[in-house]
């Protein structure tokens, strides 16, 4: 076995924007506009916020993450601020600009102060934006939180769109040139997961060093690095996070900083290796971090570590497998491997297998194979009638994409429901090796 490991510094992964502020001032509804979907909870009830916080924003030209902070903090309205805090901290650290959102129908609050006094500290870009602005009185009014001591400030309204533009204009400019430090044609795979599943444990299995330190406690690892892996003929660039968290932010919400970090080792990747903890299962920030992955369109490989530690018979895997893709529904073609990485079992199968999907992911099938399949079997299940009117589908091709995506032409396409978009793609996974890979079905006019 050949292996050789050569550090590197790639850095390809977008901005990201975090918006802060305290609860119910309008930062998921500003999350919504900035990412043009209704994704995010929107309540008047503070803190309802508790999934779909990512999303991907594009802007004349540029795209960037953004990240609702909002969506993690819980609890209690006494223990909010020292959620917010938590919050405001991560977002310093980990995001390039930062949309400090305030309500100007209720003015400048204790709360507001103390995340103000956290940002006045950071040298990263800040955005004070005054919400809700949507009359004269309240452009008078929102005057109040120039008091905040955080320079210029714009005043929008999140639910009418009215000064985004504006504000969308200044934050584009604020964000840092995205470069490739050093340009690779390699497969990027990535490690993720949540804290303390045992990602530091496999990279070291898999690279044979102790670059990473290892712990018990969750969150220790902090900065992303890119190694070069060979072996058996094989070449990719490996995206993890490894590093020394420092003692003193053990404590924060370690949920919303691994997702934070995910979002950029996956958005730099081909495919993903998700770990999770066979003793714990699959719980919801796994789900969360699959989310991000399929909403990415990358590859995926599910590595299900400390099997070792686990008491089976012959039915375990199956069972446990089973019991794993009934969460992930309904993109179930995914490849599970179980692992321990403290034993290095399975180890190098993973590798292998990501290197399949990373294939897999960039795969081109011809339009000629394609119709010569898929058109027989739409004939024998054709699309249900709508309101009387017949739907055909006549012709259909892969589109030039980087991930695999595939155009139906149909005379009334607008007609195609769900269901029968998952039927294709189940029917395209049964024909063709997409294990690992999330396709997209499009239906066009004809």
């Amino acid at each position: 076995m050949h292996c050789l490991f050569l550090p590197l510094k790639v850095d390809s992964v977008s901005n990201i924007v975090a918006i802060v502020g305290r609860p119910n001032v309008g930062k998921s509804t500003l999350f919504n506009r900035l990412t043009e979907k209704r994704e995010a909870i929107v309540d008047s009830v503070s803190g309802v916020t508790r999934d779909r916080i990512y999303g991907r924003a594009d802007w004349i030209g540029r795209e960037f993450s953004v990240i609702d902070t909002g969506g993690y903090i819980t609890g209690s309205d006494d223990i909010f601020e020292g959620e917010i805090r938590k919050q405001v901290e991560i977002a310093i650290e980990e995001a390039q600009v930062i949309l400090f959102v305030v309500d100007a129908e209720m003015g400048v609050t204790s709360m507001d102060k103390e995340v103000a006094s956290l940002l006045r500290r950071t040298k990263k870009k800040v955005f004070l934006v005054a919400n809700k602005v949507d009359n004269a009185m309240r452009q008078t009014m929102s005057a109040e939180f120039y008091s905040l001591g955080l320079g210029d400030m714009y005043n929008i309204s999140a639910i009418n769109g009215s000064g985004t533009g504006e504000l969308l204009d200044e934050l584009v400019a604020a964000l840092p040139e995205e470069k490739d430090e050093e340009d690779l044609d390699l497969p990027r795979i990535a490690v993720v997961g949540r804290p303390n599943v045992g990602k530091s444990s496999f990279i070291n299995a898999l690279t044979g060093e102790e670059r990473n330190i290892v712990t018990d406690i969750a969150g220790t690892t902090r900065d992303a690095i890119n190694t070069r892996y060979k072996l058996y003929g094989k070449d990719f660039l490996l995206v993890d996070t490894a590093g020394l968290r420092k003692k003193s932010k053990v404590h924060e919400n370690l949920e919303f900083y691994s997702v934070m970090r995910s979002v950029r080792a996956i958005e730099s990747a081909d495919v993903c290796l998700l770990i999770i903890d066979a003793d714990r299962g699959f719980e919801g920030q796994d789900l969360s971090i699959f989310s991000l992955i399929e909403k990415n369109k990358k590859g995926v490989v599910l590595l299900v570590n400390k099997w070792d530690l686990i008491e089976k018979d012959t039915k375990t895997a199956d069972q446990f497998k089973k019991y794993i893709l009934k969460k992930l529904e309904p993109f179930t073609d995914i490849p599970v491997i179980f692992i321990s990485a403290l034993n290095k079992q399975r180890i190098f199968q993973a590798v292998e297998e990501a290197m399949r999907v990373y294939e897999r992911r960039s795969s081109r099938i011809s339009t000629s194979k394609l119709n010569d399949i898929m058109l027989p079997i739409i004939e024998s299940n054709p699309p249900p009638s709508i309101k009387g009117k017949y739907i055909k589908i006549k012709f259909c091709t892969q589109l030039p994409t980087v991930t695999p995506s595939f155009a139906f032409f149909a005379n009334l396409p607008q007609y195609v429901k769900e269901p029968y978009k998952r039927f294709l793609e189940n029917k395209m996974r049964d024909q063709f090796d997409f294990k690992g890979v999330p396709i997209q079905v499009y239906l066009r006019k004809k």
